[in-house]
């Protein structure tokens, strides 16, 4: 029989994979949608934008209420809802009826919280980042490997199955047929924590207050500004390059512009347990990797991988510029690397730094990082550029206020109070001093 913890973090991990594929299935059928529905580029943006922006909210509202519930109620609901409005959308014939539904089913990019809060409820703190970065890394490869070479792949363009002749109306349908099965196993399955110590002292610290009060503390404030600058950047990107390498190399090539796109992903995705298991280990052998903040381990890793991010999007417009779709494939490999080392840090420090409020500041940080998906493909596409390689580098400008904020809380004397001091938001007793992840 499988361990409590594994099976746990193996249902967090399939639910999340599915999640992200259902969140963004819509990008590879956009031209066949278009057709359909005779849309402009105008009103697709719409549909798209909205999905991205509809997720922050959720992502705020379902941290708190995962504390209190507990996972498997939340990912149960959360995962049939998302599969109902999932097959609806198979069945649309308005335009209005179709944007409804597929933003509704957009929520299927909460359930990210949702896994990071029951990960932490089984895992102890010395090995959260591995088993947060394994719960994240593969889920978050479903949008790669789920909706930029499967979907695409199963449900190309002269499919032609027993319900549905259009391509992303089966995509739709059985994804959200598989979301529905999911949710109603998770129920049966999933156990909220690993014990009834560690679940009441979780479900008792879930208030409108502490939300609040957690989510003003300068540890949450930084992690989620530094959560945009990643995360973000990651939606950002998984929404956009298979419009650039079409658009700025003139690869006309759907599943190849989609393929050249899902190496990004696959990246930002699979490689993200290592940068949990790095911090991890940082912080357990007490390595210095970056001597400037001296004595916070887990702070100098995720500090160095911020500025290798904001490197690294320099060097994906300098590859853009050569004019060699291979050399700016690599390149945004790279940046996917830097995705998936830095989340991968910054949720090792989450459920560390807040241990039974995880869900909630998973809610604030996951939620805010998301924003960064809504704003950067707007500079991307800025009219004003002079050409599509130019936005990165302004992206990676952007970004140094919040490497400066970094480096200002991730000093030792402000981040061993950074669960305690913040704004000026009232709340009880110190969130970061309460039982550590782990303890019963």
């Amino acid at each position: 029989m499988i361990d409590g913890k594994w099976k746990n973090l193996i249902l967090a991990t399939l639910m999340f994979n599915l999640g992200f594929t259902i969140w963004f299935s819509f990008a590879p059928f956009t031209d066949d949608i278009a057709t359909e529905f005779g849309l402009s580029v105008a009103e697709l943006g719409i549909v798209s934008s909205a999905a991205v922006v509809a997720v922050p909210a959720g992502r705020l509202l379902i941290g708190p209420l995962t504390d209190r519930f507990g996972a498997p109620i939340t990912a149960s609901v959360t995962l049939v809802i998302v599969g109902v409005f999932s097959v609806i959308s198979a069945f649309a014939q308005t335009y209005e009826v179709f944007t409804v539904s597929r933003v509704i089913a957009s929520l299927a990019g909460i359930t990210f919280v949702i896994g990071i809060q029951h990960v932490s409820e089984w895992f102890e703190e010395e090995n959260l980042g591995a088993a947060e970065g394994i719960f994240a890394g593969i889920g978050n490869a479903g949008a790669g490997l789920g909706a930029y070479v499967t979907l695409p792949r199963v449900f190309g363009s002269d499919y032609a199955g027993p319900l549905f002749s259009t391509n992303w109306r089966a995509a739709f349908f059985y994804t959200g047929l598989i979301a529905i099965v999911l949710g109603l196993g998770y129920s049966l399955f999933g156990d909220a924590a690993k014990s009834e110590a560690k679940r009441r002292a979780t479900r008792e610290s879930a208030s409108l207050r502490r939300v609040l009060y957690v989510g003003t503390r300068y540890g949450a404030i930084v992690l989620s500004a530094a959560y945009v600058m990643t995360f973000g950047l990651e939606v950002a990107m998984n929404g956009w390059l298979g419009t650039y390498y079409r658009e700025a190399f003139g690869e006309g090539d759907l599943v190849i512009a989609a393929t050249f796109a899902a190496t990004f992903s696959i990246a930002a995705g699979l490689l993200r347990p290592i940068g949990g298991y790095i911090s991890d280990l940082v912080a357990r052998t007490e390595r210095s990797v970056l001597p400037w903040f001296d004595g916070r381990y887990r702070e100098q890793w995720t500090f160095t991988m911020l500025v290798f991010v904001v490197v690294s999007l320099l060097v994906m417009t300098a590859a853009g510029l050569t004019g060699n779709i291979y050399v700016a494939v690599v390149a945004g490999f790279f940046v996917g690397v830097g995705c998936a080392f830095s989340e991968g840090a910054i949720f090792a420090q989450v459920p560390a730094m807040f241990p039974n409020n995880s869900g909630t500041v998973s809610g604030v940080v996951g939620g805010i990082g998301t924003i960064g998906g809504t704003v950067y493909p707007l500079v991307f596409a800025a009219p004003f550029l002079p050409n599509l390689h130019v936005g990165y580098a302004v992206v990676a400008v952007t970004m140094i206020p919040i490497l400066a904020l970094c480096s200002w809380v991730f000093q030792p004397r402000i981040a061993e109070r950074a669960t305690e001091d913040g704004l000026a938001v009232g709340g009880d007793e110190p969130v970061g001093a309460a039982n550590p992840a782990g303890d019963d």
